[in-house]
């Protein structure tokens, strides 16, 4: 039987950088000219797509590419202070233990992935990181990891905490986990039928198992 490959979403699947985020893109929205966001709008957007999203922020679609760069250099001064999700710790763990082999795709920059699963004792459990920016999407940065680590689409599941996650992963052909407790709601998660929709790192054990 053919080893199963997990490939884990970063920020809000795996390290709680939700709040983190929040509190760089407010400060600067003015330099990027878009909406600051406030506790009230946070929910709202929790239901919005990425797409939804950037519409409603009114940043120029031009200057997506700098924001990015510039949050991940902001995030990098906060990585001592980031944490795991409560409980993905010890999920991974097992998974691992299980004989899954495990891997990262994410927009954040690899070096500031690489130094929080080393500032917290995860990076023996990964196998590879991928990092590539995309504004709406993660598909062709799914497809070039499943071609360049030669995997079958049968034997990857994706797990991740947003819309586009979803949309990705189906776009690709491979499952989707999809997790509450990152950016998204339960609702809008829903609403894109993702293969699996989980509450707690726990949970992961038992839902991989039925792929």
């Amino acid at each position: 039987m053919t080893q199963k490959v997990i490939i884990f979403d970063f920020d809000g699947t795996i390290a709680d950088t939700v709040d983190a985020l929040v509190t760089i893109a407010n400060r600067l929205a003015v330099e990027f000219g878009y909406i600051q966001i406030t506790p009230e709008e946070l929910s709202l957007l929790r239901n919005f797509t990425s797409r939804e999203i950037l519409k409603y922020s009114g940043i120029s679609f031009f200057k997506i590419p700098f924001l990015i760069k510039k949050v991940k250099g902001e995030l990098k001064h906060k990585l001592q202070e980031l944490k795991p999700i409560p409980g993905i710790h010890e999920a991974l763990i097992e998974l691992q233990n299980q004989g899954y082999r495990l891997g990262i795709i994410t927009s954040n920059s690899q070096d500031n992935v690489i130094a929080f699963l080393e500032n917290n004792e995860l990076n023996q459990l990964f196998d590879f990181i991928y990092s590539g920016v995309t504004i709406f999407g993660k598909t062709t940065i799914i497809n070039n990891v499943l071609r360049q680590k030669q995997l079958n689409t049968q034997e990857v599941i994706y797990v991740g905490d947003e819309t586009r996650d979803i949309e990705a992963s189906k776009k690709a052909n491979i499952k989707v986990i999809a997790v509450t407790w990152g950016f998204n709601s339960p609702e809008a998660l829903a609403k894109q039928n993702p293969d699996f929709l989980i509450n707690h790192p726990r949970e992961l054990i038992e839902v991989i198992k039925k792929c």
